[in-house]
């Protein structure tokens, strides 16, 4: 290896070790928990996938890791994730692909527009400012913090905006996983009902996995779908509201025109091309297998790195302005997903 190339990663791997085997200690001690529980109870009521997140929530919620753990965190959750979100594909043929039909395309795509316009129209009720409202908004209805981040710049808002926003949708994403299983007796859902409704109210993939894991691999497959459909979405609106900042704004203030890779994240791209893949019969059946436990082990240990992200404190800090909007916002999503779901009459 190149002396350069090789001095360059040395440190690289230098800072994310420490944070990566701090999120790798989380999932060992979340999987014994799980076999703790299976040997128990005879199952496993929680999957190691969400056992992740409460280990990790509980320990960043009791210290607060410093800044040689961060890189690794931070990795351990983005990286990681996207990579098992692109094996992911593998898992998913051109039937299950054709299965969404154009009504449920237009659903997604109707479902978020309604929930954006009207929870930005709820922030700006309850007293949030006009871009604390609009971060809110975009990040419930699209895709949590990655929606937040791309949206942030073209909208000119400041970091505090930014950090409130991006608080609660790390605490109530980790709050959706661990309570939606619960809408399935509640709401009399069967799997394929459920897996729509997680993949439209759940913040990131990786919590769609955790979310619709414990029903199985049909709930997952349609959940993680749809959820990509929705995060597609961002595009559109990143592009829309670049339009009218710089329309509001003026020729001699333009907001910055948003960059490709906010408009269709990389994994999305590899998601559909392992799907494409798979679906052509060009995926050897030898990868399959791995590519499924590799996703999963991934998964397990970026839930792990959103646990360790999640400090419940930040939820007494951001005020009851922005909790009431937040949570508001969730529901209404929640209550337009059901009533696409009874409109298209999903069995």
């Amino acid at each position: 290896m190149p002396t350069a190339i090789r001095l360059r990663l040395v440190p690289r791997l230098a800072d994310i070790l420490p944070g990566l085997l701090l999120c790798g200690g989380v999932t060992v001690a979340a999987v014994a928990l799980e076999r703790a529980e299976a040997a128990l109870f005879g199952r496993a009521w929680l999957e190691a996938l969400v056992l992740a997140i409460l280990v990790g929530t509980v320990l960043r919620t009791l210290w607060s890791p410093g800044p040689r753990w961060g890189a690794g965190i931070v990795f351990s959750g983005r990286t990681l994730l996207e990579v098992a979100v692109v094996l992911l594909g593998a898992s998913l043929s051109a039937s299950t692909l054709a299965a969404m039909g154009p009504a449920r395309l237009l659903g997604i795509a109707l479902v978020v527009a309604v929930a954006i316009t009207a929870s930005y129209g709820l922030g700006r009720l309850l007293g949030l400012r006009h871009k604390l409202a609009a971060l809110v908004a975009c990040g419930n209805s699209i895709c949590g913090n990655s929606a937040i981040a791309a949206v942030a710049p073209v909208i000119g808002a400041d970091g505090e905006d930014v950090a409130a926003s991006i608080a609660f949708t790390a605490v109530l994403g980790v709050a959706a996983v661990l309570a939606l299983p619960l809408a399935v007796p509640l709401l009399h859902l069967d799997i394929p009902q459920y897996g729509m409704l997680a993949g439209l109210t759940v913040y990131a993939v990786p919590q769609v996995l955790a979310a619709t894991a414990p029903l199985g691999a049909l709930a997952v497959q349609i959940g993680t779908l749809v959820k990509l459909v929705r995060v597609l979405m961002l595009g559109p609106v990143v592009l829309a509201l670049a339009l009218l900042g710089r329309r509001a704004a003026g020729a001699a203030t333009p907001h910055p025109a948003p960059r490709l890779h906010h408009l269709v994240p990389w994994f999305i791209v590899g998601f559909l091309a392992l799907a494409g893949l798979r679906s052509a019969g060009l995926l050897p059946a030898a990868f399959l297998g791995p590519a499924a436990v590799a996703a999963n082990w991934l998964t397990v240990l970026a839930m792990s790195a959103l646990g360790l992200a999640t400090n419940l404190r930040s939820v007494a800090r951001a005020g009851g302005r922005v909790t009431a909007a937040v949570t508001l916002s969730l529901l209404l999503l929640g209550g337009a997903s059901l009533g696409l779901i009874r409109l298209l009459g999903i069995t």
